[in-house]
């Protein structure tokens, strides 16, 4: 198994990338599981056909499979399972008390969380690729596995509680936590791909997040340029004018990153299977190929 993930700013086409990184995956007969962590996710839009929250196959692409995490489901399932069993057995007050208390933020972060986990586990694949939200929250999220390992160890010496429930009913929970730490820290395993754009807020942001993923143990992540005007464009004068501001922010990660990969400013929406694998094209084969 092996795990690429798509990180970046807001709007600099994680999606589009991540989506035809997994087409050339799976057309070179690779079995692939797209998963994005984004509640905005536009996944359905670029395959032209709906995907839910459940693994389902992309029509047109023989080995590809793709899935959105919708975290305030996932809490919902989870409170309905904790709650069903109790409900013949306990009085209606308490059981709003206790839904209540399941209601929280901290509820429906762990579990999307769960759910991100629960795909890094999955055995029908040779590749899982994340198309993840904007750069905090990925970083968030890949500080839980080590964040939730902490809490549940401190919880069974305190209360014994957490948020989602008596924390020895996580201890499963907290030996996936630590597994799939190690796999985000393993390198012939897992490789991070930073997609920015050639403009100096974006840049500044791939600067500090390969920094923070350095600071979680996860080093060394691969850099996209996305939407860099071509030479032979900038005769006019406005893109002659942008083009040398865009050199500038790609010399600035040039100076940091050993090997920096440059995709074209395309005239077209990246917009269905035919668009993805042309989009594929731009893409070195380095940057996604697995170990």
């Amino acid at each position: 198994m092996h795990y690429l993930f798509f990180s970046g700013k807001g709007g600099v086409g994680k999606t589009s990338l991540a989506s035809a990184a997994s087409v050339s995956l799976a057309d070179s007969g690779q079995r692939v599981l797209l998963v994005t962590t984004d509640p905005a996710s536009n996944l359905a839009d670029v395959f032209e056909q709906a995907i839910g929250p459940e693994p389902c196959a992309i029509a047109l692409v023989p080995g590809l499979t793709a899935q959105e995490i919708d975290a305030e489901a996932a809490a919902s399932a989870y409170r309905e399972r904790a709650l069903s069993p109790l409900r013949p057995l306990l009085p209606d007050s308490v059981l709003r008390s206790i839904e209540e208390q399941m209601s929280g933020p901290c509820t429906v972060e762990i579990a999307g969380f769960d759910e991100f986990v629960r795909a890094m586990f999955e055995t029908d694949y040779d590749v899982v690729v994340f198309d993840t939200a904007p750069t905090g929250h990925t970083l968030r999220l890949l500080a839980l596995p080590s964040a939730w390992s902490t809490h549940i160890a401190e919880s069974s010496e305190g209360s014994g509680q957490t948020c989602i429930g008596p924390v020895d009913q996580l201890q499963t929970s907290k030996a996936q936590y630590d597994e799939a730490l190690a796999r985000l820290q393993d390198e012939e395993l897992t490789s991070f791909i930073l997609v920015t754009q050639a403009e100096r807020a974006a840049v500044e942001e791939t600067l500090r997040a390969a920094n923070e993923l350095q600071e979680l143990g996860i080093g060394s992540p691969k850099i996209v340029v996305n939407g860099v005007i071509p030479e032979e464009a900038a005769s006019h004068p406005f893109f002659a004018s942008r083009r040398t501001l865009q050199q500038a922010a790609l010399r600035s990660l040039i100076q940091v990153f050993d090997e920096v990969t440059e995709i074209p400013l395309l005239d077209n929406e990246i917009k269905g299977i035919v668009q993805l694998r042309a989009l594929g094209k731009w893409v070195d084969r380095n940057v996604y190929a697995v170990r």
